[in-house]
């Protein structure tokens, strides 16, 4: 993640990133068949701090596409849809509390941290299955989802994958983290 506490592009990293979304969006046209660029550029044009949320996913390896569209509230939804788990975000616990109980071998940070201070939010499992009807994702990596709380009262945390051309959905300890992890968010714009 970028170590500045400004959450605003310069015009020239802007142009840059919408110039990337662009040629995603229409690389992928199978993930938003009936949306149009010319849209979501200018819903993003005049939501800035959308736009820098979007370069957190991106830089962070994240790869985010438009996925839907949400006529009640005039929201374009973006998903990270990177082919495994983004880079930049891999080996983190669930959160902080599981953070915090490990005694050794402590991550750098958790996953709910993060997305919360990229501005994203934690897919959830009818998320993750959504996005893997667009492709195939994480056949040799796995991500965080967001976990009810009734499970991770109990210690656990939800996370998926697909193997064997099928998605699973896990449980660990919220305290567990491996190298091949990280977590997959999502933006409405």
């Amino acid at each position: 993640m970028s170590k500045t506490n400004k959450k605003e592009l310069s015009s020239t990293q802007t142009a840059e990133l919408l110039q990337t979304l662009e040629n995603r969006f229409r690389e992928n046209m199978n993930r938003h068949t009936a949306v149009e660029w010319a849209k979501v550029q200018a819903k993003l044009e005049v939501n800035p701090e959308k736009l820098w949320v979007l370069d957190e996913m991106e830089i962070t390896g994240g790869e985010p596409d438009v996925v839907d569209y949400d006529e009640a509230t005039g929201e374009y939804i973006f998903y990270d849809c990177s082919a495994e788990s983004p880079k930049g975000r891999r080996s983190v616990c669930y959160d902080r509390e599981g953070l915090e109980s490990r005694k050794e071998h402590q991550p750098e940070n958790n996953a709910v941290d993060m997305a919360a201070v990229m501005g994203i939010e934690l897919l959830t499992e009818a998320q993750y299955r959504n996005l893997q009807q667009l492709g195939k994702f994480d056949n040799k990596t796995s991500s965080w989802i967001f976990t009810p709380p009734a499970i991770r009262k109990l210690g656990g945390a939800l996370f998926g994958d697909r193997r064997y051309d099928h998605v699973f959905i896990y449980h660990n300890g919220a305290q567990s983290y491996y190298a091949a992890r990280a977590f997959r968010g999502s933006l409405r714009v």
